[in-house]
Parts: structure tokens; C-alpha cells; sequence
């Protein structure tokens, strides 16, 4: 069994709490970017442009930073006069904070709420956008155009749809306490930390024409 100092656990829940919110908030870039690519095509160039990037990745990061700082902090005034046992691969905030002998309502209520405003607002508006997005689809005539902006959209669509599932599950796995293994969300938890980064670069790259046609010479040898 390996140790981990308490400011490196809180530096690890900090971490971790802060890069997920920052991965949906890049979808929900990503989804609206699909959305005036399909929605306002001749507009995309004015709107779509250096600035508005530059803007999203500081929104982005500030927003999230300042949104997850409380919850190591809260973490951290807890007194911990138990096991020192993370029952957790990872110092996940609510596998540390059981650990402690005080009150913990506020850590837990802070946490809900801010995965709520955080990931659910991201949610609804991935949503909100795609709904645009394939009622634009619904209304073209060519078959051919519905084809380009599925190919355009549909890989990215996929990849937000198992993130948000599997994150879903794992809430809702927590919340049954004593009713499942205490296994189930261990292992959700590194799913959900593991799998969609692994998807990334296949979900996205396999099909750039470039990237599909080195991945064919490389297996023709």
C-alpha cells in the first residue's frame, strides 16, 4: 500500500476536480463551434474567430479554477482523527472527507452544487446546441450536406455522450451508499478518468484523412 502526504492528496483532489470541469467546458466550446459551422455557415469566420478562442480558453480556465478552489480547502480544515485509509485510488473528495470526525454537510453540499453548475450547465447547453443542430440537419434538402456535418459533428457527439453516462452513473453509484459494492465506484471513478482521454485521439483523429491514411500504410507493412 503506498502513502501520499495530506497536502499532496489535497493537491491531487484540486487537480482532478479542476480538469474535469475544464474537459466538459471544451466540449461545450467544441459544441457550439459545430453550431455556427452548420447553423450560420457564412457567418462563421466573423464569429468563430482568434479573439473569441483566446476568450473561451481564459473563460474556461478561470472559471473553472475559482469554481473547484473551495472544495480542497474545505477539505483540508476538516480534522482527520480516523483511519488515514483512503478506501479510493485516487483522493477523490468524498472518499477523503469520510475520513474525518467532523461535519461534512458543507464539503458534500458544496460539491453538488458545484458539479451542477459546473458540468450540468455545460450539459444543457451541449444539448441546446446539438438540438439547433440536427433541427438545421432535419431542414436541408442534400443528402450529401447531412452526411458532411454528421461526419463533422458525429465522433465528437459520441465522445460527450459516454463522458456525461459513465459521470452520471458514477454520481448516482455514490449516492446508493451501502446498496452496491464499494467496488463499482472505485472502478467507475478510473474509468471515467482513464477512458475518455484514451478515446481522444482516435475519437479525433481517425478521421482526418491525413492521420486514417498513415494508420493504413503503417498496417500494410
Amino acid at each position: 500500500m503506498k502513502t501520499v502526504s495530506f497536502s499532496g492528496c489535497f493537491l491531487q483532489m484540486f487537480i482532478k476536480n479542476t480538469f474535469l470541469p475544464m474537459e466538459s467546458s471544451t466540449f461545450l466550446v467544441m459544441a457550439y463551434d459545430h453550431y455556427v459551422a452548420i447553423c450560420h455557415p457564412l457567418r462563421y469566420s466573423s464569429i468563430i474567430t482568434e479573439q473569441f478562442v483566446i476568450n473561451a480558453a481564459i473563460f474556461i480556465v478561470f472559471c473553472n479554477l475559482l469554481g473547484t478552489v473551495p472544495t480542497p480547502v474545505l477539505a483540508a480544515k476538516l480534522n482527520y482523527c480516523a483511519s488515514n485509509v483512503v478506501e479510493n485510488c485516487i483522493c477523490a473528495n468524498i472518499s477523503v472527507i469520510k475520513l474525518s470526525c467532523g461535519d461534512i454537510h458543507l464539503n458534500k453540499l458544496y460539491q453538488f452544487v458545484s458539479v451542477w453548475c459546473l458540468l450540468g450547465s455545460d450539459l444543457v447547453l451541449i444539448l441546446l446546441s446539438y438540438c439547433f443542430i440536427l433541427r438545421a440537419l432535419i431542414s436541408l434538402q442534400s443528402g450529401g450536406a447531412t452526411t458532411k456535418a454528421l461526419s463533422t459533428f458525429g465522433s465528437h457527439l459520441i465522445l460527450i455522450l459516454f463522458f456525461y453516462t459513465l459521470l452520471l452513473v458514477f454520481i448516482f453509484t455514490n449516492k446508493a451508499g451501502k446498496k452496491i459494492p464499494s467496488e463499482v465506484p472505485i472502478l467507475l471513478n478510473v474509468l471515467h478518468h482513464l477512458i475518455p482521454p484514451a478515446l481522444n485521439p482516435i475519437v479525433y483523429g481517425v478521421p482526418t484523412q491525413e492521420i486514417k491514411q498513415g494508420i493504413i500504410k503503417l498496417f500494410k507493412f
